[in-house]
């Protein structure tokens, strides 16, 4: 896979510190999703402690619970429908449970529940544009619904368990992250649907997605370390390969309007990523089954270990020029910013150290 990089330094506010505007306290458990309610001083949250919440932001500045409902099970995921104020929330017993928000936002109103999956729901998507409420979850199923009868319109079984979704409305192509560090890209109909192709690039489990309509982009963040923003509309195949985090990406989110993309970690960071920058192209790691500098064997590698009586070495790839080579010949590290590598990374012995 040919992969390209932004050609910036993700920027960290280094100039400007973050300003603590409000904090919501009053959870019990882990909140596995929150979303702002656009044009409204108000936040909605899930959590593990099986409540949904609306805060509303009062006359003295901070934000108070004006819905706090529980549901039959925790929740661990949402979409929120601005346009319609439809709520969609799935839960660890694999229902998504659809409530309606009053225009006041004080009172929230049981619409119907979908029983998706067998197990935890991990993502959901509402399309209005297709009428489809669009789900994954543990139990390795995608699967689609009709949003105005609440029917079943067709499911896919997943190698792995589903993780994240995302959905293109224009033509109707899902794409669905797994825990193998696969992306598989469906074309949806009403009653049917055609596997176009799988998306590989990911060396740990994908956590998070998030699409560009505009400039069909799909970024896609991983335990890995690593986001790969996947250029679906260019049709060449071609991904930009960011390297930002010191720990596993858990939420990824593109702002179209401002060309920036938005990263979290458990490493505890935020970055920020200029898209609209230049990139430069990475080279394909190559495959071959020893050192292309010393020749040493690798480790799978039996027959040229017995020939040469000698123990099989770990592969590596040099992130600068995507040769296969053994520890020795690839111990140099640097950054590498112009090929998205924010952080040192590992290059070979002779292709120097002057890429920051």
């Amino acid at each position: 896979m040919s992969t390209m990089a932004a050609d910036e330094r993700p920027s960290r506010l280094k100039n400007r510190k973050p300003v603590l505007m409000n904090k919501l306290e009053g959870c019990s458990g882990k909140v596995n999703s929150v979303v702002i309610i656009p044009k409204e001083d108000g936040v909605i949250s899930v959590s593990e402690d099986r409540t949904v919440r609306v805060w509303l932001k009062r006359d003295s500045g901070m934000y108070w619970p004006s819905i706090c409902h529980s549901l039959s099970s925790p929740a661990t995921s949402m979409e929120f429908s601005s346009e319609t104020r439809r709520i969609f929330i799935g839960q660890d017993s694999g229902i998504i449970s659809e409530f309606s928000l009053s225009e006041d936002y004080n009172r929230l109103l049981f619409r119907r529940d979908y029983s998706a999956h067998s197990s935890l729901v991990t993502g959901i998507i509402f399309s209005l544009v297709a009428e489809f409420v669009l789900s994954v979850g543990r139990d390795k199923y995608f699967q689609w619904h009709c949003s105005e009868s609440g029917r079943r319109l067709g499911g896919f079984r997943l190698d792995a368990w589903g993780t994240a979704v995302q959905f293109d409305e224009d033509t109707k192509h899902a794409f669905i992250a797994d825990y193998s560090g696969q992306i598989t890209v469906l074309k949806v109909t009403d009653n049917d649907h055609q596997v176009i192709t799988t998306l590989r690039g990911h060396s740990g489990s994908i956590r998070c997605l998030s699409w560009d309509r505009e400039k069909k982009l799909l970024f896609s963040g991983s335990f890995d370390q690593s986001i790969i923003a996947w250029d679906i509309g260019g049709g060449k195949g071609t991904a930009y390969e960011l390297q930002g985090h010191l720990g596993k990406v858990d939420a990824v989110s593109y702002c179209g309007r401002s060309k920036h993309l938005f990263s979290g970690g458990d490493d505890g960071q935020i970055v920020v990523w200029d898209m609209d920058d230049r990139r430069k192209e990475t080279p394909d790691w190559q495959e071959s089954d020893v050192c292309q500098k010393c020749g040493d064997p690798f480790f799978w590698n039996f027959k040229e270990m017995w020939e040469k009586k000698t123990i099989g070495v770990r592969q590596h790839h040099c992130r600068k020029c995507g040769k296969a080579l053994c520890d020795d010949c690839c111990s140099k590290r640097t950054r590498l910013p112009a090929l998205g590598f924010d952080f040192e990374v590992e290059i070979c012995t002779w292709s120097g150290m002057n890429e920051s």
